[in-house]
C-alpha cells in the first residue's frame, strides 16, 4: 500500500512539473528581435495610431497632448473581472523607461513581462505577433519619446480561476500564431497585403470583430474571421466587416476608407459606440493606409 501511495505521488510530482513546464511563456529568439536602439521613432507614431494604444493606456476621453500620457486608462470590466492597462510611458519606476527593446518585443509578441510572467490576452499580443521586428522596434522608439508618467495602474480584478496565471502559458501555445489569418493568392496586390498585414496585426481589428472559441474562453474564431462578436464589456455585438450582405457588402473600398477618415457611413450616419475612439486614431493615418484596409476588408471571405 505504501509503495502504490509513493508511485501516485511521484506521478502527481511528475505531473506537475510536466504542466509547469508546458505552462512556461515562451519568449522571442534573439534574430526575430531588431537590434536595440534601431528603431525610429517618425514611422513608430504611425504604428502607436494604428494600434490604437491611447484607447487602453491613456485616461478616457484624452484630447491633444493629453492622450500621449500613457499611464493607465479605463478600466475594462468583462464576464471574467476587470482589467487595468498599465502604465506604458518611458517612467523608469512605473512605465516602460527600464525596459530594453527586447523586453517591449516578449511583450508586444509573446505576452511575457520583463519578469517572465504571462500577460492575459485583454493585451492584443495575439495579434501583435504578426507584426515585423522593425515596425516592433520603431514602436517601442516612439513610445520613450512621450512624457513620463509616475504611478503604477492598479492590478486586475479577476475572478477564480482567471486570477491564476500559470494556464496563460498554455493558452499561447495554442492561440498565439504570427501567421496571417487570410490566405491570399500569390497575385494579390500589394495594397491588399499592406491591409491584411495593418489589420491582422498593428490594427488588431479581429480581436473586436471576430468571435472566441469556447464561450470567450478560447482564441478567436478564425473561420469567422471579421463576422462579429458579442461586446467585450457589457451587452450588445461588435458588428460584421466582411464583404457579406450582413456586414459591409454594399459599402465600395472608398466608403470604407471615407468612413475610418471623417466617421461618416455612405447613408450619412456617423461612427459610435467603442469604434468612435479606433475611427479617431485611424483619421490620423496616412490615407494609403486606410485605403490598403479597405482594400483588405473588401478581400476577406464573405461571411
Amino acid at each position: 500500500m505504501r509503495r502504490a501511495l509513493l508511485a501516485i505521488l511521484a506521478l502527481l510530482l511528475l505531473a506537475g512539473a510536466a504542466f509547469l513546464w508546458l505552462a512556461r511563456p515562451l519568449r522571442l529568439e534573439a534574430s526575430e528581435i531588431a537590434a536595440e536602439g534601431s528603431g525610429d521613432p517618425v514611422h513608430g507614431e504611425r504604428l502607436f495610431w494604428t494600434g490604437g494604444c491611447v484607447s487602453c493606456h491613456a485616461l478616457a476621453k484624452s484630447e491633444g497632448q493629453a492622450q500621449l500620457r500613457l499611464g493607465g486608462g479605463a478600466p475594462l470590466v468583462t464576464k471574467f473581472g476587470t482589467f487595468h492597462a498599465p502604465n506604458i510611458s518611458p517612467d523608469p519606476a512605473d512605465g516602460i523607461g527600464g525596459w530594453t527593446l527586447a523586453d517591449f518585443a516578449n511583450a508586444m509578441q509573446r505576452g511575457v513581462a520583463p519578469d517572465g510572467a504571462a500577460l492575459y490576452p485583454a493585451f492584443p499580443y495575439t495579434s501583435y505577433a504578426r507584426m515585423t521586428k522593425s515596425d516592433v522596434a520603431d514602436l517601442f522608439a516612439y513610445l520613450k519619446t512621450l512624457p513620463p508618467v509616475s504611478g503604477a495602474a492598479p492590478p486586475n480584478d479577476l475572478s477564480f480561476p482567471f486570477n491564476i496565471r500559470q494556464g496563460l502559458g498554455l493558452w499561447q501555445r495554442v492561440f498565439l500564431d504570427p501567421a496571417p489569418v487570410v490566405a491570399l493568392p500569390a497575385d494579390t496586390p500589394a495594397q491588399v497585403l499592406r491591409g491584411r498585414y495593418l489589420v491582422e496585426g498593428p490594427g488588431h481589428c479581429g480581436e473586436c470583430h471576430t468571435p472566441r472559441l469556447l464561450s470567450g474562453l478560447g482564441g478567436l474564431d478564425e473561420a469567422r474571421w471579421l463576422s462579429g462578436a458579442a461586446a467585450a464589456e457589457g451587452e450588445g455585438k461588435v458588428p460584421n466587416i466582411t464583404p457579406s450582405d450582413a456586414g459591409l457588402g454594399d459599402w465600395s473600398q472608398s466608403d470604407i476608407a471615407y468612413y475610418l477618415e471623417t466617421g461618416f457611413t455612405p447613408d450619412f450616419d456617423s461612427v459610435g459606440g467603442a469604434m468612435v475612439e479606433v475611427q479617431r486614431n485611424m483619421a490620423k493615418l496616412p490615407a494609403e493606409d486606410r485605403e490598403a484596409i479597405a482594400a483588405y476588408l473588401k478581400a476577406v471571405p464573405a461571411l
